[in-house]
């Protein structure tokens, strides 16, 4: 006589729900063939734009600054204003090598500008990491400025602001000798970036990162359950900073130079910029961001040496209004909108404006309009904007570009909402 009961409509669901899950866990780190597409956009590159190719070696090497630090911020939720102390102990760690130890090999200089950053890192996360929220973001801040600082007091060994110049490294394996358009460089940053992102990409997906996530989300309840949370976050902040490390040493070894510029707070917000445009907690977030941004920085920058900067922010500004989760996340919600609509039925849809969409609209306005004033006195000296630099007389421009911004930044909005809306619309008939 079988033992083998009836399983109930709700027992049979929640079985099929646990498979579900189960595949998924099993089946989420598998390479997709959509990951390629960075990798071959890179070597494509090579042979598209060879002469840029020193340009798009500091391009990977931003990436994988980026990278490190959505470690520790996408995933494990440590907010830091302070990553660029790693980034330059790595890079004055393979200056130092080279200059007073005449270590020039490239790979050995490599790891242990790694392991010096990520050593660092574990003490520092150590005493740091016992605290949250603005007094972590501070204590991240005046410890790169303490490094800062304390390699200004050793000028004799560091080279204070003037730097290391004329650093002098053995070619690549031994073989490959470092050219004028940076061809070597290109392809050892792009090989170092691969072996690093493999080991991220296992990270993420491993019971650890899952834990990370966790800790991101719901702390107390890591704690609650016995998770080492301390232990945890101290030893991925160590990895990042490993990370970090590993990327200011490619800097020092693809440019032969070092200064006491790269402890700046600049270097830490611009790389937190890359991540927030691209989008945090992603892989390849940093992967996008930190393109968009280098390549920005390097058209507005030949276009207004002195306001390039703005267009940075104004694609910042647009972003954190509407696309929270980034560029990569703005592209996910595109293309899960048109698949919905793709597998939709034919039940009638409509767009709904509702009442509370005229506050948003409004404060978009504002915004719009105060980002359109500064733009227009911005103009004054360099003309950032072609289309209106005719106009020659300074309120009138603040004007127009007042209410130009205002106007595009409430039609964007406008979009957005009714977009919104109108899924909300189709999920609820559906």
């Amino acid at each position: 006589m079988s033992d083998n009961k009836p399983q109930t409509p709700a027992t049979q669901a929640g079985n099929e729900a646990r498979l579900r899950a189960m595949d998924y866990l099993v089946r989420r780190h598998y390479f997709r063939w959509a990951e390629a597409l960075p990798w071959l956009i890179a070597i494509a590159l090579f042979f598209i734009l060879p002469n840029r190719m020193t340009f798009g070696g500091q391009v990977l090497i931003m990436i994988m600054f980026a990278l490190s630090l959505d470690l520790i911020l996408g995933y494990a939720g440590i907010v830091t204003l302070g990553h660029a102390a790693f980034f330059g102990i790595g890079a004055y760690t393979v200056a130092l090598a080279s200059m007073l130890a005449g270590w020039s090999e490239p790979i050995s200089g490599l790891i242990a500008g790694g392991l010096v950053a990520g050593l660092v890192g574990a003490i520092a996360g150590w005493f740091i990491l016992r605290y949250r929220g603005l007094t972590l973001l501070m204590l991240t801040i005046a410890f790169a400025a303490m490094l800062q600082e304390s390699g200004n007091l050793r000028s004799d060994i560091t080279g204070g602001y003037d730097g290391l110049p004329g650093l002098m490294f053995d070619p690549l394996f031994g073989h490959f000798q470092y050219d004028l358009y940076g061809h070597t460089n290109y392809w050892y940053v792009l090989g170092v970036l691969a072996i690093i992102f493999y080991f991220v990409r296992r990270i993420t997906y491993s019971p650890f990162g899952q834990a990370l996530t966790g800790i991101r989300e719901n702390v107390r309840r890591m704690h609650a359950i016995g998770s080492p949370v301390h232990r945890r976050l101290v030893t991925v902040y160590a990895i990042s900073a490993a990370i970090a490390g590993i990327a200011g040493g490619l800097f020092t070894q693809t440019n032969a130079y070092v200064t006491l510029t790269v402890f700046d707070f600049d270097s830490s917000a611009k790389v937190m910029v890359m991540l927030i445009l691209g989008g945090t907690g992603r892989l390849y977030g940093p992967f996008l961001g930190a393109a968009v941004y280098m390549i920005l920085e390097d058209y507005l920058a030949k276009l207004s040496p002195t306001f390039w900067q703005l267009g940075i922010g104004l694609l910042l500004v647009l972003v954190v209004l509407f696309a929270r989760r980034g560029l990569l996340g703005l592209a996910e919600d595109i293309r899960g909108y048109f698949g919905r609509k793709a597998r939709a039925s034919s039940t009638p849809r409509r767009l709904v404006w509702k009442p509370e969409h005229w506050k948003a609209l409004a404060i978009s306005a504002l915004d719009g309009g105060i980002i359109g004033f500064v733009a227009g006195f911005a103009t004054n000296m360099k003309q950032a904007a072609l289309m209106l630099s005719f106009v020659t007389d300074l309120p009138t421009r603040a004007i127009l570009f007042t209410l130009g911004g205002a106007v595009i930044a409430a039609a964007i909005n406008a979009i957005y909402l009714l977009l919104t809306s109108r899924t909300a619309v189709e999920e609820q008939a559906s």
